[in-house]
């Protein structure tokens, strides 16, 4: 009895020590009786107001749209006329294109409204219709006007062609002289205006006089 007395009061000893050294050096009951990071934060006035002042994040940019190149023109294997519908031999012309187009136009239309009213082409007709002779004048509107002829009968020959001689115009009459032969006389128009633009009058050519009229092709 004397040597288990001294080993139980040991015993008792460690093992009401171990409850309170393992209760002193418990990091787990530690570990719980601490308040989570976001409640702490929470419960701090300051961190709140600087959790509220912080902007929203920024939105991702958007990206732009991928580009499309447009639909190849479709290869031509045929002429292309112009009663087929539906079909373009080219594209169709640009903004750049067709505002050249139309300066060109315009300026085209100007220089042709500072000529002349006799500027042009015009065919000579006798009174049965044949066209006799085709002749091109320029009329600057300043100068007297300037021409050349040409023989439709007489096609491919070398003497079926030349300048014309004189052109006059006295009011609404119109003088034309030239020698449609190498060697022969000289064939003289006299014209009168017409209303409808026209020039109607006769010709006098080899002796001869016949009724004719002058139109703008």
């Amino acid at each position: 009895m004397r040597l288990r007395t001294p080993l139980l009061q040991i015993a008792l000893a460690f093992s009401v020590a171990a409850p309170a050294a393992a209760q002193e050096a418990d990091p787990i009951a530690a570990l719980l009786d601490q308040p989570p990071p976001a409640q702490a934060q929470a419960a701090d006035p300051e961190t709140a107001d600087a959790l509220a002042a912080e902007p929203p994040p920024a939105p991702e940019p958007t990206p732009p749209p991928a580009y499309i190149p447009p639909p190849a023109q479709p290869e031509l294997t045929a002429p292309t006329f112009v009663d087929d519908t539906g079909r373009s031999p080219e594209a169709a012309p640009s903004p750049v294109e067709l505002s050249y187009e139309a300066r060109l136009r315009s300026s085209s239309a100007s220089a042709q409204g500072l000529q002349g009213p006799l500027d042009g082409a015009w065919t000579l007709r006798g009174g049965e219709g044949t066209a006799l002779y085709s002749l091109q004048m320029v009329d600057s509107g300043l100068t007297p006007p300037e021409g050349a002829w040409r023989d439709p009968r007489r096609r491919g020959s070398t003497d079926s062609s030349g300048f014309l001689s004189t052109v006059q115009r006295i009011g609404g009459e119109l003088i034309v002289t030239f020698h449609p032969r190498p060697g022969a006389g000289a064939a003289t128009l006299v014209l009168n205006a017409a209303a409808d633009g026209s020039w109607t009058g006769r010709l006098e050519e080899g002796g001869e006089r016949r009724a004719v009229v002058l139109r703008r092709d």
